[in-house]
């Protein structure tokens, strides 16, 4: 029997269920703008994390007052459209990663018995 590899979607899901905190998390200790929370996903391995996702995540964090964007000069270009957390982001960003450890240890534990019951 071939082993079948979960399907690009189901990598997608599980993304959009996690992408508020982990925007939350590239932006607690720095402001940044859309493509530069992109790139710092990217670089703590979440690739899959495109721009055309990110951005409504991000207007979905704003409105909810976790997110707040103020405007800062660029190299040269026109001002950019920065984000911070607000206060109310920092608790929901300690909130979150307490119940994904909380998740990840109830998966975790799901998937080792399975593991061994194979």
């Amino acid at each position: 029997m071939s082993r079948m590899r979960p399907a690009p979607s189901r990598t997608s899901q599980l993304l959009h269920g996690v992408l508020d905190v982990c925007l939350l998390a590239v932006v607690a200790d720095e402001p940044a703008y859309g493509y530069e929370m992109t790139r710092r996903l990217e670089e703590r391995g979440l690739g899959t994390a495109r721009q055309g996702s990110i951005y409504p995540a991000v207007a979905r964090l704003e409105r909810s007052g976790l997110l707040e964007s103020f405007a800062q000069a660029g190299n040269g270009g026109p001002p950019r459209k920065y984000y911070r957390l607000t206060d109310a982001g920092q608790r929901a960003l300690v909130d979150w990663s307490s119940e994904w450890v909380a998740a990840r240890t109830a998966v975790d534990s799901v998937l080792g018995t399975r593991k061994r019951e194979a």
